[in-house]
């Protein structure tokens, strides 16, 4: 049985920081103590002072782009930048070629995940106008969440039969995640910046074309259906001040039957940095104003959004350069995603405390994802150390993406991830992963 002993950590978790020690056996938090000893000769110790220790991050909403476009990235890579960021666990979306919308290709990632990945992982199943069938037999106890694009996305994956909606709302054995922005209105606003600017529609446009109007009717249409047919309702990328009368924080979490998340871009970027990043911040729902940058950040302090997540949505660099109407949106964020939150911490935007929380407390209690999110004992050992006092540049020689470039490239952040244990495997040291083993597991959900 493998044993690691971590020593002299300020532990960050369930709301108090304290300095201990944690004993892990065969991937299993074991204790927590003052002081522990090594019990025996094969424990393999980890001198913590100094550093901070925190559950390991779980990102509720990644794109890893396999199968169908691995040119982007890989489960593989996607993993390995991941668990370099400090996230343990994962949850996939469904929208790769194929889709995710039959119980055989939920199957086919599943199996890929097992063969390729550095962290913990479950995938989203994709809802479609017609696939209610399928959603019907997926079981809750090993899939995340059933995933609605209410905004166009790929191929079939837009939802937008009504009767279909409320039928999948009422029957759905999952949590139902969804991305919230009005086609209609996008669409609408889009032929008239094309009658206004053809082809060279500047990239400042893109919060003007995909607007908040689009967001806030959107998600207060899927916020109305889920109070009607008692569904459990998460919606992903929360983007604009308004939206934010929808959610509430009279309930403790694990209470709440509406859910709601922000991404580190919305956090971090407002309509100021077009100028200056163009397509590269292009995502979907898009950056906006700094007012609302401001009131997301407020509402996250508030437990009105509850999680924090990254949509990691890898495109190559020549697919971004591209002109607006040609250049996907989204971009890599999972190496990035925790320093960027530290990086708020020294800021005095955010506390440690909340930042575990909503990075890896919430995820675990949103999705009821089993012995995980917490250090606690009897919990999996997926834990992070890093050093809020430990500045480094994002650089193209430090950059873990396939593809190679990130929003934050010359960024420099205060603090580093030095360790990341996933399973009690140290699989991440100070900008250089371990040999690949097959550590990694399937999330189990308590359902």
């Amino acid at each position: 049985m493998k044993k690691i002993l971590i020593k002299n950590a300020k532990i960050v978790n369930e709301g108090s920081i304290k300095e201990a020690d944690v004993f892990v056996e065969d991937g299993i938090i074991v204790e927590i103590a003052e002081s522990i000893s090594a019990k025996s000769p094969d424990v393999q110790i980890f001198d913590a002072e100094g550093t901070y220790l925190l559950p390991g991050v779980i990102d509720d909403q990644v794109h890893f782009r396999e199968p169908g476009l691995t040119h982007k990235e890989t489960i593989e890579m996607g993993s390995k930048a991941a668990v370099a960021g400090g996230i343990t666990s994962f949850i996939e979306m469904p929208n790769t070629l194929p889709q995710t919308t039959t119980i055989e290709k939920l199957e086919e990632k599943f199996d890929l995940a097992k063969e390729k990945s550095y962290a913990n992982y479950s995938f989203m199943f994709g809802g479609t106008n017609d696939n209610l069938e399928e959603i019907l037999k997926v079981d809750p106890k090993s899939t995340a969440a059933l995933k609605l694009f209410l905004g166009s996305s790929t191929g079939n994956m837009l939802v937008d039969d009504e009767k279909t909606l409320e039928q999948i709302f009422s029957k759905s054995p999952l949590l139902i995640a969804v991305h919230c922005e009005d086609e209609a209105t996008v669409q609408q606003n889009l032929e008239e910046a094309i009658a206004k600017y053809g082809e060279d529609i500047p990239i400042e446009m893109h919060p003007k074309i995909r607007s908040e109007e689009a967001c806030f009717k959107s998600s207060s249409k899927a916020v109305a259906l889920a109070k009607k047919t008692g569904a459990r309702l998460h919606v992903f990328h929360v983007s604009t001040e308004k939206e934010l009368s929808l959610f509430s924080n009279k309930k403790p979490l694990k209470d709440k039957k509406i859910t709601a998340e922000v991404c580190i871009h919305h956090l971090w970027f407002n309509d100021q940095d077009y100028e200056k990043k163009g397509t590269f911040i292009k995502w979907n729902p898009a950056v906006k104003t700094k007012k609302d940058q401001e009131a997301l950040m407020k509402a996250l302090n508030k437990d009105l959004l509850d999680v924090v997540a990254t949509d990691h949505a890898p495109h190559t660099r020549e697919e971004k350069k591209n002109s607006y109407t040609k250049a996907p949106s989204g971009g890599p964020l999972v190496q990035h995603a925790l320093p960027a939150m530290l990086q708020f911490y020294h800021q005095d935007k955010i506390s440690l405390e909340k930042i575990v929380e909503k990075m890896c407390h919430n995820p675990a209690i949103l999705f009821q994802i089993k012995d995980r999110g917490f250090i606690r004992e009897g919990y999996k050992a997926d834990m992070v150390l890093v050093d809020l006092n430990a500045p480094w540049s994002v650089q193209a020689d430090n950059i873990q993406y396939k593809c190679g470039w990130s929003p934050f490239e010359g960024t420099t952040f205060k603090s580093r991830i030095t360790h990341t244990f996933v399973n009690g495997n140290l699989v991440y040291k100070n900008f250089k992963h371990s040999a690949f083993s097959p550590v990694a597991e399937p999330l189990e959900f308590d359902r």
